[in-house]
C-alpha cells in the first residue's frame, strides 16, 4: 500500500504538469488554425489595420451559454511587436482570457472565435498592466472588415481595440464592451514552466517561443512583418 501511494505521489507530481503544458500547447496550435483561416477568408480584417496593430489577441472557440443571464468564458493568446517602440518581430505568445457577461433574454449556447487588434501603445499598456474592462478601461469598436478602409468611422480609427468574431462560417467586426481581458497566469505557468504574467513573455522577452506557439508567430511575421503605424 505504500508503494502504491509512493508511485501515486510520482505520478500527480510528474503527470499534472505535463497535462497542463499539453493543455496550453493544443490552445495555441488552435490559435494558430484560427487566425490562419481568418486571415485567408476573401473579406477579412484589413491588412492596413493588421500593419498598424501593436498586438493581437485571438480566442478559439469561445464559448457563450445562457438562459435569462448570458455568459462568456474564453481562453486564447496574445502576441505584441518587440522592441521599446513595438517596431520589431512579433514576440512569444501568452496566455489570455477573455470574460464577460450580458443581461436580457437569450436561451442556447455556441461558440465563437474572437480576433482583438490592439491599435496603438496605450491600448497595449493598459490590456498588459492589469484586468481590463473593454469599452471602459480601453476604447473599443467593431473592427470593420474587407479590403478597404472607406467605410471605418472615425470613432473605428481612434479605437484602441477592435475587435472581430467568427461564427457558423459568418466573419464580422463585433462590440465586446462590457468584456474583460486579463493576463492567464496560470496558463502561462503552465506553458513555460515557471510563473510569467503576459508583460513579462511579450514586452520583457522573457520566455521563447515554445513549439506549439511558432506556427502562430510566423503567421504574423509572414503577414505583417512591420509595423506601419504613425
Amino acid at each position: 500500500m505504500r508503494t502504491t501511494l509512493i508511485f501515486i505521489g510520482i505520478f500527480l507530481l510528474l503527470g499534472i504538469p505535463l497535462w497542463a503544458q499539453k493543455t496550453e500547447n493544443e490552445r495555441l496550435e488552435n490559435c494558430a488554425t484560427v487566425l490562419g483561416e481568418i486571415l485567408d477568408m476573401p473579406d477579412s480584417v484589413p491588412q492596413e489595420l493588421l500593419d498598424k496593430a501593436e498586438c493581437v489577441l485571438v480566442f478559439p472557440s469561445v464559448k457563450k451559454a445562457a438562459f435569462g443571464l448570458g455568459g462568456r468564458y474564453g481562453r486564447g493568446a496574445i502576441l505584441c511587436r518587440s522592441g521599446e517602440e513595438f517596431n520589431g518581430p512579433w514576440s512569444a505568445p501568452a496566455m489570455f482570457a477573455l470574460e464577460g457577461f450580458s443581461f436580457g433574454f437569450q436561451l442556447g449556447g455556441q461558440a465563437t472565435d474572437f480576433m482583438l487588434l490592439v491599435m496603438n501603445k496605450k491600448g497595449a499598456e493598459s490590456i498588459l498592466g492589469s484586468k481590463v474592462k473593454i469599452g471602459a478601461d480601453a476604447s473599443a469598436a467593431a473592427g470593420p472588415k474587407g479590403r478597404e478602409l472607406s467605410a471605418a468611422t472615425d470613432i473605428v480609427m481612434k479605437a484602441e481595440i477592435l475587435s472581430y468574431s467568427r461564427s457558423r462560417g459568418l466573419f464580422a467586426g463585433v462590440s465586446l464592451e462590457g468584456s474583460t481581458l486579463r493576463s492567464d497566469g496560470g496558463a502561462n505557468e503552465n506553458l513555460y514552466r515557471r510563473e510569467l504574467d503576459a508583460r513579462d513573455i511579450v514586452r520583457r522577452g522573457a520566455a521563447a517561443t515554445p513549439a506549439s506557439g511558432k506556427k502562430l508567430v510566423d503567421a504574423l511575421n509572414r503577414r505583417s512583418p512591420n509595423n506601419l503605424s504613425d
